[in-house]
């Protein structure tokens, strides 16, 4: 069994690699590379062809280590749905006409005025990929044999669906925050998708840390950046692999947890955190171009 769960987990790593590579070759290659171009913080002409190929890798990649049926299903349906909505906000958003709104609350408030921005369809399609994935590992028994899952009924059920579905979602955006610096959000993500690589569901995890590994020294050169579809389906994807391996309580932790940090993200600047701790400055920085 053993080495079963390891060959599945080498497997999702190499796919992940593998098709992040072919996939940000494929998408360079395409006549829709020039709208992709982008200019980052520093003034530098970038692509933002890095987010639909880490999507990609890292979707298939987790599919092909998952436990299940059920579990593949739900990394596809977490890492590519999260990637189209946050390529569409990413290229409808770019509009003049769209960034009036700005955060959350703008577009809500756009919304209440009887306007649907990119924001708000990136919103709702990140929520409803996460439902859809969370009610997809119900029905994984990898996942129903957890210690923590011994409640039965319809209302627990219910419960660790809505659980399992806010740590998806609050996931994405959560990494989607930490996308402001070149390969700042690739590094949380293995760092964040490591530890969850041991355990009969360490290959939903795989794919999305060997994707995140292969696009890493191009956002580091500033030659991709993520943008929010890559942002979003690597956080994703990391939540499906959490929610994997936990129960309701355990679900229930890591979402108070990434609702505390979302809302720290409105009061504080995480990037002024990182520049004014050592240890984080100097791990953030790592690899990055100076010039």
């Amino acid at each position: 069994m053993t080495a079963r769960r390891t060959g599945a987990r080498s497997r999702a790593l190499g796919v992940g690699v593998l098709l992040a590579g072919a996939a940000l070759r494929g998408v360079l290659a395409g006549p829709w590379a020039p709208g992709l171009r982008r200019t980052n913080f520093r003034g530098r002409t970038v692509t933002l062809a890095g987010g639909p190929a880490l999507a990609a890798g890292a979707a298939l990649g987790g599919a092909v280590g998952a436990p299940s049926r059920p579990a593949a299903a739900a990394a596809l349906v977490a890492g590519l749905s999260c990637g189209a909505v946050g390529l569409y906000d990413d290229v409808v958003g770019a509009r003049p006409e769209q960034k009036t709104a700005k955060g959350f609350a703008g577009h809500l408030a756009a919304l209440r005025e009887g306007r649907v921005t990119s924001g708000v369809v990136k919103i709702a399609g990140v929520g409803a990929a996460g439902l859809a994935a969370a009610a997809l590992l119900a029905a994984d028994p990898t996942v129903r044999s957890h210690p923590g899952r011994r409640r039965t009924g319809r209302a627990a059920g219910v419960v660790d669906v809505l659980l399992g579905a806010g740590v998806i979602a609050g996931a994405a955006n959560l990494v989607n925050l930490l996308d402001l610096r070149p390969g700042r959000a690739l590094k949380a993500g293995v760092l964040l998708g490591t530890p969850l690589l041991p355990g009969p569901t360490g290959g939903l995890a795989a794919g999305p840390v060997g994707a995140a590994a292969a696009l890493l020294p191009a956002d580091l050169d500033e030659r991709v950046m993520l943008g929010d579809s890559g942002a979003n389906a690597l956080g994703a994807l990391l939540g499906v692999a959490l929610a994997a391996r936990t129960g309701p309580v355990g679900r229930a932790g890591a979402l108070a947890v990434i609702t505390a940090l979302t809302a720290a993200s409105e009061k504080v600047s995480f990037t002024q955190v990182i520049q004014n701790t050592r240890g984080l400055r100097e791990l953030d920085a790592l690899g990055r171009r100076h010039s």
